[in-house]
This record gives structure tokens, sequence and C-alpha cells, in this order.
């Protein structure tokens, strides 16, 4: 499922217009964006926890020229998913 199927998804279970539920799907995205920033993580019971996670600066090699090269550190977002989400993906 992509980000307009979604959009689809949220106005034909609401009932409403497609503009409507892009809006708010946007803010839902937004606000967990800002969370995650501001608080270091979003955790969304019975769905999962965004949070954000720094990676140490590493060695690693140029796949095309084999070269060892530094990779700097970095910060990126992790999701880890709920017990309860896992569950039902499972049982798919």
């Amino acid at each position: 499922m992509n980000k307009g199927q979604l959009v689809d998804r949220v106005a034909s279970e609401l009932g409403g217009s497609r503009a409507n539920a892009e809006r708010a799907v946007k803010t839902v995205l937004a606000s967990i964006s800002e969370g995650v920033k501001a608080d270091g993580s979003v955790v969304i019971t019975g769905f999962g926890t965004f949070s954000k996670k720094n990676r140490a600066e590493r060695r690693g090699r140029n796949p095309q020229t084999g070269v060892e090269m530094l990779i700097p550190a970095s910060t990126t977002v992790g999701f880890k998913a709920s017990s309860l989400l896992k569950q039902e993906c499972a049982s798919v």
C-alpha cells in the first residue's frame, strides 16, 4: 500500500472527501515526524514505536571499487512493531 492508497482507504472508511482524508494522513505523518524529532520516539499503542537511532562512525567498502572508506556517524529513524501488529501480520 502506498500513500495514495492509504488516503483512498481513509476517505472510504470515513465516508468523507479524498481531500480531507489526504489532510488527515499528512497531519498524522507530520505529527509522528515532529514527535520523533522533539521527543526521540513516538509510541502508538497496538501499532508500534518510531524512535530516533544513532549510528556510530564505521568503516565500509565502496561496492564498485572495493576501496575502504569511513562512513560518518548519522541519525536515522527506526520502527519496532507492537506484538499485536506482529500477530495480525503473522496470521495473514
